[in-house]
């Protein structure tokens, strides 16, 4: 067992590289899939999530090496097979195989996926999009099938009753080597969703409108081998933004430029926090305590409920009282009671959480619940009084590659022990 040891107190102070962004690069493995030739993916950050995924691959037969911070992928001699169940709930992102599978075998059985408990996360977004393209699905319970109805998938107009993100993507996948044309209407727009397009077109893959609630899929015959830089991870990012604005620190993300967390600053600087642009990267400078700024989460490019934990730290430590609205997920307040443990007043109703800024907090043993709920007790325990104990830090780090080496250097008093 691991866990993280903080002693708040110290303003951060330095600069953080943000690393590859988590939600690009596991669509992307997925979509290594649909070709025989040769990947190879620049800036794939270190987590649990993306060694699950190559594991995954691995299965059913690709060969991935690691060269740094690069991934070459070979999917040429993959046989179609049912993976095994313990694998497939180890992360939530395990389902976009979907639709690759589907799209090179025609068939495809999966035990349903695991991954935080937030909420409900159902997958039938999922199979309604890839019956729009001319399959068939069976829930079998703890498995889902699907196969063709013909010989090929056939392109379609598929609505999403909400744009979900993996649903996008697994719709996208399919759709690449689909019959015709396929129009997805209320897509989701989340940068994550135009890297995977970006990554399709350079295999040879006709996409339009990716990042637009309307994405053109017209299928090609076949996709060849690439190369792709994974897009900086805007989660990772916000995360680091609020570490900065809590401790009223001075960190400057280098490298990094804003343009994919432009509601998150938005709301930085309402509570007034400095949030500058130059050369170098994205500075944030923090002189006195956060104003009290209420936020309600949404789909891209609203404010992002990856982001709503560690905002909420934020607004516990705050002036004045706040409002925080969960309008993607209802499980997503599970972070709220360990932050009062610590000194926070934070009630919960409904979808909503109230907050009352306090200026005091006393570190305590706490557990994470989930990957951001863990990084937002992490933030707050930076300026908790005494030591804060993190436990179950296997969540952050599906998420965050070295997260306690990225804090450390920026000034943080942040240990992992090892039990």
């Amino acid at each position: 067992m691991e866990r993280f040891v903080v002693s708040g107190g110290t303003p951060l102070r330095g600069e953080v590289e943000i690393h590859g962004a988590k939600n690009a690069i596991l669509p992307i493995l997925a979509a290594s899939l649909l070709t025989d030739e040769a990947i190879v993916l620049h800036k794939v950050p270190l987590l649990d999530d993306v060694y699950v995924m190559c594991e995954i691959l691995k299965y059913y037969g690709s060969s991935v090496e690691r060269q740094g911070s690069s991934l070459i992928i070979q999917s040429k001699g993959v046989e179609n097979k049912t993976p095994p169940e313990h694998l497939m709930k180890k992360m939530r992102a395990s389902n976009l195989i979907l639709g690759p599978l589907l799209s090179r075998f025609g068939s495809v059985c999966l035990p349903f996926p695991g991954g935080c408990d937030i909420g409900s996360r159902p997958m039938n977004y999922h199979t309604q999009a890839i019956c729009k393209l001319g399959a068939t699905v069976n829930d079998r319970g703890a498995y889902i099938e699907a196969k063709l109805k013909g010989p090929t998938l056939v392109g379609s107009d598929i609505y999403l009753d909400f744009p979900s993100v993996g649903a996008t993507e697994n719709a996208m996948m399919a759709a690449v080597s689909a019959k015709g044309e396929t129009i997805i209407y209320n897509a989701a727009r989340e940068p994550e969703v135009l890297d995977l397009a970006v990554f399709l077109r350079s295999l040879g893959a006709d996409i339009r409108g990716a990042g637009k609630d309307v994405i053109m899929v017209r299928g090609v015959k076949r996709l060849f081998g690439g190369e792709h830089e994974i897009l900086p991870d805007r989660i990772e990012a916000g995360t680091m933004m609020i570490a900065a604005a809590i401790t009223k620190g001075d960190v400057l993300l280098r490298n990094f430029y804003g343009t994919e967390t432009a509601a998150l600053i938005a709301k930085l600087k309402a509570a007034g926090i400095k949030v500058i642009n130059d050369d170098a990267g994205l500075r944030v400078l923090a002189i006195n305590r956060a104003k009290a700024t209420d936020i309600r989460t949404m789909p891209y490019p609203g404010f992002p409920t990856d982001v709503q934990p560690q905002f909420m730290a934020l607004m516990a430590t705050a002036k004045g009282n706040s409002l925080v609205v969960e309008g993607i997920f209802e499980n997503r307040f599970r972070h709220a009671g360990e932050m009062c443990r610590m000194g926070a007043d934070i009630q919960i109703i409904g979808d909503a959480a109230i907050i009352k800024g306090r200026d005091h907090f006393i570190g305590t043993k706490t557990e994470s619940s989930d990957l951001r709920a863990g990084a937002a007790l992490v933030l707050l325990g930076l300026v908790a009084e005494g030591n804060t104990i993190i436990e179950n830090v296997y969540h952050i780090d599906r998420g965050y590659e070295s997260f306690e080496i990225s804090l450390q250097k920026m000034g943080a008093n942040i240990q992992r022990v090892t039990e």
